[in-house]
Parts: C-alpha cells; structure tokens; sequence
C-alpha cells in the first residue's frame, strides 16, 4: 500500500466551502487543509478548524490573487484588489513586481494565520500556486527564513515529473504549471525546506465531472511523498460572487463522503497520511 497527503484547498473562502471540508475532516477523509487567511470567514473559521490540528496539516494558502491584501499593497493591488492571475504572471515573468512588497505581505498573511490560529501554520503553498511563480517565489523563501521557519514546515511544489503528468488528465494545465514553478522545488530543498514529491488533483472545474474517476487518475505514476489536491465545499451565491468553481465544489464534495471514496482508495491500494509524516522516500 502506497500513502499520500490528500490537501482541500480554499479554507475560508466562504462559509459553505468551510463547512465542507470540516465535514471531511470529521469523517477522516483529508489529511491536509489550505486556509486563506484574507478572506474574511477565516476570523470565525478558525476557531472550527482547531479542533482537527492533530489530524491534518494545517498551511497558509498564500492569496495575491483573490480579493485584497491583508496591508497596503500600493503596487501590487493600488485599489486594495489584487490582480487576476494573468496580469500577475505576465508581471513575474517581467520582472515588474515589488518583492519587498510582496515579501511584507506575505509576512502579514502568516501572522493573521497565527493571530486566529493559535500557532503557525504546517505547510505554506499558494492560491492558483502563486508562490512558485518567478521572483515570488524569492520573497517567500527570504520571509520564511528570516522568520526562522526553515526546517519547520513543508512548502508545496505543484510540479511534477513529465511522465507523471502525461499519464494523467488535464496535461496542458499540469504541464503549464510545471514550467512556471521549475526551479521551485530544488531551490526550496537548497533553502533547507521539505517539499512533496509528486503532485495532482488538476481538475476542469466541471460540476457535471466524473469525480471518481478525476480521483483515480491522480493516484496514477505517485511520487514517493505524494500530495493531491481538492476543491470541496458547498456552494452559494457568495462563492458565485468570488470563485468561478461553484456547483463543482458540491460534486467533488459528494465524491469524497461517499462510499466510492474509501473504494477507489482500495482499488489502487492507496491509504491516507499527512505529508510531514510521510518519509522521504519509500
């Protein structure tokens, strides 16, 4: 039997996403949780997500995406909005972006996750993975080491190998990924930093998908400390207003609580684990 991390993204997003993945957490069907400590359930979420820190990773997903900042971000988000996810990248790439700016946010995203939380977070990744994108990626590990967190979480490298991705579905988006976040992963380990190894869960956001079989094909060509990511919770108009993966929360939702579940688990001989308790290697 093989063991991976099985991590919801979207904590706090909205009410309904939250109730979602607690309800998850309550049956033991996740072994990671992502919170997005700039929306403004997380105040209140908290609270509820504390009572399962002994079961799941608990991380940062670091937001310069969706929303607004926690502070002043003058030249990233001028209107107290961030930019979409395009503009952002084209800026990366550029070089056109303030690290120091972001840098500070991102210092002011870990301290609101500990205000609420009680303690710092197990892992840090990034809301459609910004945090491996160029140059963002040189603000993250500069913050993490001056706050003296190397060696004390995991950060999420959302590549992985070629011949892993091409045997999955979804290949145009893995692979796009892949190649903004090359490098990531190898200088993150240079900076003393754990990471998985081996990552899937892409999804087309559809609401009418195959959710079982989407499972299934992530757990094909595994990494020795494989991570799957998901996107369950339940949708309302708020998150219609914030997110274009609605109803689709609601399937992958269903998915997951239901007995197919635990049987496509069986199926590929697959077990859950929290990633800081997987090894290093098998």
């Amino acid at each position: 039997m093989f063991r991976f991390a099985l991590c919801a993204d979207d904590y706090a997003l909205t009410p309904g996403v939250s109730r979602g993945i607690l309800e998850l957490l309550g049956v033991g069907r996740l072994t990671a949780v992502s919170v997005l400590v700039t929306a403004p359930d997380w105040a209140r979420g908290a609270g509820e997500l504390k009572q399962f820190a002994a079961i799941a990773d608990i991380g940062l997903h670091l937001n310069l995406t969706l929303g607004g900042p926690v502070g002043a971000m003058p030249g990233l988000a001028p209107a107290n909005r961030f930019p979409a996810l395009g503009p952002l990248i084209r800026r990366s790439l550029l070089g056109r972006l303030s690290l120091a700016e972001i840098a500070a946010e991102m210092a002011r995203q870990i301290d609101t996750f500990a205000q609420y939380f009680g303690r710092l977070p197990d892992y840090v990744d990034g809301h459609q993975h910004v945090h491996a994108l160029p140059g963002i990626r040189d603000a993250l590990l500069q913050t993490l080491g001056e706050q003296g967190l190397t060696g004390r979480l995991w950060v999420r490298d959302p590549g992985d190998r070629l011949h892993a991705i091409v045997a999955r579905p979804l290949r145009r988006k893995a692979l796009a990924v892949a190649a903004l976040a090359s490098g990531f992963a190898s200088r993150a380990a240079a900076c003393g930093f754990a990471l998985n190894k081996g990552f899937a869960g892409f999804s087309d956001f559809d609401p009418c998908g195959d959710y079982a079989a989407i499972f299934a094909a992530s757990l094909r060509s595994p990494g020795p400390r494989h991570l799957v990511m998901c996107h369950p919770g339940h949708s309302d108009e708020t998150l219609a207003r914030l997110d274009p993966a609605t109803s689709s929360r609601d399937a992958e939702l269903a998915f997951l609580l239901s007995p197919g579940f635990p049987q496509v688990l069986a199926a590929h001989s697959a077990g859950l684990m929290r990633l800081s308790e997987l090894p290093s290697s098998h």
